[in-house]
This record gives C-alpha cells, sequence and structure tokens, in this order.
C-alpha cells in the first residue's frame, strides 16, 4: 500500500515527510494503523549519526501504538481490531535469550538496524524506488506499518493511544532502570540523571518501589519543577550540585541506586555518574552514547574498592510482552501518571518542530498523534 512516513536521507538532514510503499502482511506479520507515535531521542541519534542504521533512506519512529487491520498466516492472539503497542525490540519467547528470561535481549534483536523484515529477510518498504530501513524494524513514524508479530503487544483498548506509546519504548525503559535493572528496593536513595521521557519513568518507577529521597538532575528549570510533581524530592542544575546535595542530605552515603538517563550518554561523565554512587551501590547506564565512542573516564581501583556496581540496560531489563501490559494497568489505577508526561501533540508534518521542542528542553515527551487526515 501507499502512505507516507518522515525518513531522512543522509546524516545532519530534517526530517522529510514522503510517499513511501509499505508490503502487505505475509506469514506471521501484522498490519498495523498506526494512532500515536512517541519522539524519542534515539530517533534525533539516527539524524546525528550516533545510531547508524544499514543504509539509506531510514524511516523514523520506534514508540508507537494502534489498531491491527490485517493479520498474516501463523498469527495467533491477534484479530482486526485489536489495539496494540509495538515492542522496539522483538520479543519471540523461543530463542535462547528468552528462554533463560532476557527476553528484551530477544536474539531477533541483532537485526534491529539491518532494515531486513524479521519473516523473510527482505526490505518491505521504498520510496523513490529505493529500500528504506525501518528504525528497529516499525518506523511508527508513518500512518502505517507491518510488522513482526514478536514486536506487536495486544493492550486493553481503554487505554488513550498517546499515553500507551509510551511504554512501547520511553517509560518502559525508564521504569524498569529502576525496578529491574537497578533493583530500588524499599527505603533506598535514588538520583535520576535527565529527566526527559525515559528519566521520569524512572522516576516514577524509584517512587513507586519505595526510594525514600529521590534526587532528579537536569539542566531544564521547568524539567526539574515537573520532577517534583512527579515524585522527586530533591533536585539539581548538575551533576557537581548533585553531588554537594546528594551528600549533605545522606551524610556522605550518596545515592544507592543512580539511573543516567540523559539524551546522550558520554564516556568521559561516567566517573562523575559512578561518584554520585554509594559504596556497594549501582549505577544504571540507560542512555545511549555514539556507537563510536569507546572512551570511558572510570576510575577502576575506587570501582573496586569500593565495590560499585556499574550496570547496561536495554528496555528496562524486563519483558515487553508482560511489562507492556503491566506498566499500563498501574496506569489505569492511577499509579503511573502518563498523561502529564504528554507534553505536546503533533501533526507528522511537524515533526521537526517537535524534535527542535526536544532539543530546546519543552518537551517530557512529544507525541504525533495521526489523524483521519493521514490515511
Amino acid at each position: 500500500m501507499k502512505t507516507k512516513g518522515a525518513l531522512i536521507w543522509e546524516f545532519n538532514q530534517p526530517w522529510s515527510i514522503e510517499e513511501i510503499q509499505i508490503g502487505d502482511p505475509v506469514k506471521d506479520e501484522v498490519k498495523i494503523q498506526m494512532e500515536a507515535s512517541g519522539m524519542c531521542h534515539s530517533d534525533h541519534h539516527l539524524v546525528t549519526g550516533g545510531i547508524p542504521m544499514a543504509g539509506f533512506p531510514v524511516l523514523g519512529g520506534h514508540e508507537g501504538a494502534g489498531i491491527v487491520t490485517e493479520v498474516g498466516a501463523g498469527v495467533e492472539g491477534l484479530e482486526p481490531g485489536d489495539h496494540v503497542v509495538l515492542s522496539f525490540i522483538p520479543s519471540c519467547g523461543t530463542c535462547p535469550s528468552c528462554q533463560a528470561g532476557l527476553r528484551n535481549l530477544c536474539d531477533l534483536g541483532a537485526g534491529l538496524l539491518s532494515g531486513t523484515a524479521v519473516s523473510d529477510g527482505t526490505h518491505r518498504i521504498t520510496a523513490k524506488g529505493q529500500n528504506v530501513f525501518p528504525m528497529t524494524l516499525l518506523g511508527t513514524f508513518s500512518p502505517y506499518m507491518v510488522v513482526h508479530k514478536s514486536s506487536v503487544v495486544k493492550i486493553d483498548k481503554a487505554i488513550p493511544f498517546e499515553v500507551a506509546c509510551l511504554v512501547g519504548c520511553g517509560v518502559t525503559t525508564g521504569y524498569g532502570s529502576a525496578v529491574r535493572s537497578g533493583n530500588v528496593r524499599p527505603g533506598e536513595d535514588v538520583a535520576v540523571i535527565g529527566v526527559g521521557g525515559v528519566g521520569m519513568g524512572a522516576l516514577q518507577g524509584a517512587v513507586n518501589a519505595g526510594a525514600r529521597y529521590v534526587f532528579a538532575v537536569d539542566p531544564v528549570e521547568w524539567k526539574r519543577d515537573q520532577a517534583l510533581k512527579f515524585g522527586a524530592t530533591h533536585v539539581y542544575p548538575d551533576i557537581f550540585a548533585a553531588m554537594a546535595g546528594v551528600a549533605e542530605v545522606t551524610q556522605g552515603l550518596m545515592a544507592r541506586k543512580v539511573v543516567v538517563t540523559v539524551g546522550e550518554l558520554h564516556g568521559a561523565d561516567v566517573d562523575n555518574y559512578v561518584n554520585l554512587t554509594a559504596k556497594g551501590g549501582t549505577c544504571v547506564l540507560t542512555a545511549i552514547g555514539s556507537m563510536l565512542d569507546t572512551n570511558v573516564t572510570l576510575n577502576l581501583a575506587m570501582l573496586t574498592l569500593m565495590q560499585k556496581n556499574l550496570q547496561g540496560a536495554i528496555f528496562g531489563g524486563g519483558n515487553p510482552h508482560y511489562d507492556i501490559p503491566q506498566l499500563l494497568g498501574v496506569y489505569k489505577a492511577g499509579k503511573l501518571n502518563l498523561d502529564d508526561m504528554v507534553t505536546r501533540t503533533y501533526a507528522l508534518e511537524d515533526i521537526n518542530d517537535g524534535y527542535q521542542d526536544m532539543l530546546d528542553g519543552n518537551n517530557i515527551r512529544g507525541v504525533i498523534r495521526y489523524s483521519d487526515a493521514d490515511r
């Protein structure tokens, strides 16, 4: 079918809304009418080259929700009319990683940046006669998509699409970084570095896990104010102010858990994050750095002598097919604030304005909302 999508044709160029051609669903695939897509910082990494896809043009978007319109052969448990969230990492449930309980590290994820479909290894999207590489095999910056069933999670139809899309990446990643990868326990002190969409999810995870103090660090004053509304007990404009403040509040013990959710991770900053972490504590690196950045500043002696843990985390360290419906259930019960995380909604044609707002620190999360005019 013909539809439209937000493409980039080379690094450091604006998103371009153009006609694309999407193939019909084959075996194990699902066709979805998209209703909403979150505008995650990871898609901006496509623009800068921090996350290099296998080629151009790239169809952006990996955080979305919509309605199933068609299913291919071999698809069970999904039917037209179902409301779904897209998992930005496919989770098959049968590969060695999934069987080991690491469903966020499903072996199908090896092809996330390849642009070729899980089902048959072909390019299923074209533009101007060229193969298109969809972000994480999804491409939620389009009103329609055809994806493998392992990336599709059925949800409660009562959940608004503009908040449902957030758990396709940001909220699940942040929340899980605190409660799963970070294993925040009742009474522990937690620091969250960067309070955008992922960070605000981590903050709420720490609060719901029973953290005593939750320290939020962000250079944008408005975001610090919002963090207080979401449950932070203390806020700081930078890591150095946080070190002094956290030391004072904790009598020098520092934060038992530190979750790093900045927009872009730099190796030169890692030691500062670890210094904010208590003896025997855990520093969770959820933020993504450039794949070309291999230089890290870290005092290895102190890492050993203070017995600290430096933990990487992808998708919150959990099971997307379980965590996505669970978190939406927590939202429905009034114990997870997703409504206030959606700062603004945009039409697809306004995507560049949305990303400028993100870079300017004006949004916790901007969301593209599709309408009948997009069909």
